[in-house]
């Protein structure tokens, strides 16, 4: 039995206090994108966002209630899930949709793994490739102003070649987070400064990332290819605020190097030979059940700071 794998509840959060100051520094993080999202979109994108954290708080409470335990709703952590799941959608996607995903991220992904800290993935992005396979033509169609267009990621696909101002500036069709790049960049400015992310993942994810579409994307180290590639398919966001997640991560540096080229190939390998090119989220969930393997196999001291 010495050999078998252990799971055990996440040590990178200590205390309720500690888990709390980290939700409330999400939020506060994710209100730049919110609000631009507002801008960009109008009233339907804070629809979707707030049925998605809706969905995510009552699963919660109605679970504790059921339960018959103290509820847990009280430290943010359900609305943050609800916001980055909301935030991943399409503006104008039918409002059951996120309710559902809500739900899944909440219930199936979260709770019934013994609740958050506990959870072996990232509930929005689990819910998020739940919903692509259960909703597939309602998540990829973006349509703003009542018109629908093909995402900057499907244009480059097809051969054309998008405008990289137009994708940092937000110009663009996509999903929420997909046109707030620089939303995104403030928020996890923030998350920095309040050393409330891993570093390691992040950094390793980008460089691996770049180096394996300059050398099998097809168009070398273009650098407007490669730009195009960074700013599509919401993968600065996912960079900013999964990939640096402080629970779902290695524990050791080591590991979290490894975590990170692992995401950088493995979204490579889904943008160059996959069906679609908005699909950073299965490349992550699918590193997400390799990090109890990379913990058994590099033991080492514990690297607890950002």
């Amino acid at each position: 039995m010495s050999d078998s794998l252990s799971v055990k509840a996440s040590p990178r959060i200590k205390t309720g206090a500690q888990w709390g100051t980290l939700m409330f520094d999400m939020e506060i993080a994710l209100l730049p994108v919110v609000l631009f999202a507002a801008y960009r979109f109008g009233f339907g994108a804070i629809k979707v966002i707030m049925a998605s954290v809706l969905a995510c708080v009552l699963t919660e409470w109605i679970y504790d209630v059921c339960l018959k335990r103290k509820t847990g709703i009280a430290d943010g952590t359900a609305v943050v899930t609800g916001l980055l799941l909301g935030l991943t959608l399409p503006s104008d996607i039918n409002l059951y949709v996120p309710v559902i995903g809500g739900i899944f991220a909440t219930l199936v992904v979260v709770l019934l793994y013994g609740g958050y800290g506990q959870h072996f993935m990232l509930p929005a992005l689990a819910s998020r490739c739940f919903l692509l396979i259960s909703f597939a033509d309602e998540m990829t169609t973006y349509t703003i102003d009542g018109i629908s267009s093909a995402t900057p990621l499907t244009v480059l696909q097809q051969g054309g070649a998008p405008s990289l101002m137009d994708m940092f500036m937000g110009n663009i069709n996509g999903s929420i987070v997909e046109v707030s790049t620089i939303a995104v960049l403030i928020g996890f400015a923030y998350l920095i400064v309040r050393r409330a992310v891993k570093l390691i993942p992040p950094l390793a994810y980008v460089v691996s990332f770049v180096l394996y579409m300059g050398l099998f994307g097809g168009s070398g180290f273009d650098m407007s290819f490669i730009g195009a590639q960074i700013l599509g398919g919401g993968f600065i966001f996912s960079v900013a605020f999964f990939a640096s997640d402080i629970v779902i991560n290695p524990r050791t540096a080591a590991g979290q190097v490894i975590y990170g080229v692992l995401l950088g190939i493995l979204t490579g390998v889904y943008r160059t030979m996959g069906f679609a090119p908005e699909s950073v989220s299965y490349a992550i969930i699918c590193c997400n059940l390799l990090i109890p393997l990379i913990d058994k196999f590099l033991p080492g001291k514990v690297k607890e700071a950002a």
